[in-house]
């Protein structure tokens, strides 16, 4: 077990939930924790952290002014999934260790995904709203998800887990990355396709990609208008990879029908024009929330350090 002065908890909300501050403080005893209440910026993550020399952090950012302000920082390990906070430029220029745990919150976004592919295939969303507002519908036939095509734009750790989580359901499932799952899609009975062909066959698209520079705004104008009219467009990954603008375009010309996302380009999500669409079924970026993932989570994190499960930050440039 590696051993630090002091431990720095920067990951808000490592510091408000009373289990996962307990799971931090059975192995560092005398961390310290941020109990402003909110995600700390550039300043108040200087002043926090100024007598640590290792560091749990969320979505906090952590720059090449915030390490050179920390020279004894040396260890930060990442509680949660993205990274897009941290210079990983920075963190080699600093000699700053960084630990890492893949694919941790996987099995909570897949189920979320899972759950607003059905929702949104049984119109949930827009019948809850109707009875809600007084009115009695008395008939609108979904769809099954049994048997759909099924895309999925990025198969890593969470698209897996989304695929598993479908083999019940007897889905055709296809699936676009970068890279080459060649040896699962052969045991999942997964089908490798193009960018273009998962657009034109996607009953129901699914996106699980990181947020880089080829992923931001990828789903532009352009892209969008490849999708089936009848598809539904899943986004549980990160905002900013969907132009929202263009996605409202499409859900009020009826040119696509139902739209899931539970993350945003600006958080707390501002569009409420998108987001009071009937056909738009919006969760307030949860895929990682249950109490299971957040131990899970903060164990991970506390492994990183305990460990030294450390990562390259190679590994993280886009």
């Amino acid at each position: 077990m590696s051993s630090f002065n002091r431990v720095g908890i920067a990951a808000d909300h490592v510091s408000r939930h009373p289990a996962m501050r307990q799971e931090v403080m059975n192995v560092y005893p005398q961390a310290k924790f941020n109990d402003a209440g909110h995600r700390i910026d550039e300043n108040e993550l200087i002043a926090f952290l100024q007598d640590c020399d290792a560091a749990i952090i969320g979505f906090e950012p952590v720059t090449d002014r915030v390490l050179t302000a920390l020279p004894n920082l040396k260890i930060i390990a990442k509680y949660g999934n993205g990274c897009e906070t941290i210079d990983f430029h920075a963190l080699k220029r600093h000699k700053v260790r960084f630990g890492y745990t893949w694919g941790v919150n996987r099995l909570a976004v897949a189920e979320l995904a899972l759950c607003f592919m059905l929702s949104a295939l049984r119109w949930i969303g827009p019948l809850n709203m109707a009875m809600r507002a007084g009115e009695r519908p008395k008939l609108r036939n979904g769809r099954f998800l049994t048997g759909r095509t099924v895309g999925i734009h990025g198969c890593g750790n969470i698209g897996k887990e989304v695929v598993r989580l479908l083999q019940p359901f007897g889905c055709e499932i296809l699936a676009c990355d970068v890279k080459d799952y060649a040896d699962f899609y052969a045991k999942q009975n997964v089908k490798p396709v193009s960018l273009d062909e998962l657009l034109a066959r996607s009953e129901v698209l699914t996106l699980h990609l990181p947020k880089t520079s080829q992923t931001l705004g990828l789903y532009n104008r352009d892209l969008l208008v490849k999708l089936r009219p009848d598809c539904v467009l899943i986004n549980t990954c990160r905002g900013g990879i969907v132009d929202e603008d263009a996605l409202l375009d499409r859900l009020d010309s009826g040119a696509l029908i139902a739209a899931c996302f539970d993350v945003f380009a600006i958080e707390p999500a501002q569009n409420d024009r998108l987001l009071r669409h009937p056909n738009m079924l919006a969760t307030p970026h949860i895929g990682a929330s249950t109490e299971e993932t957040r131990l899970i989570l903060v164990r991970a994190a506390i492994n990183c350090l305990t460990e030294n499960d450390f990562v390259e930050p190679a590994d993280f440039y886009a």
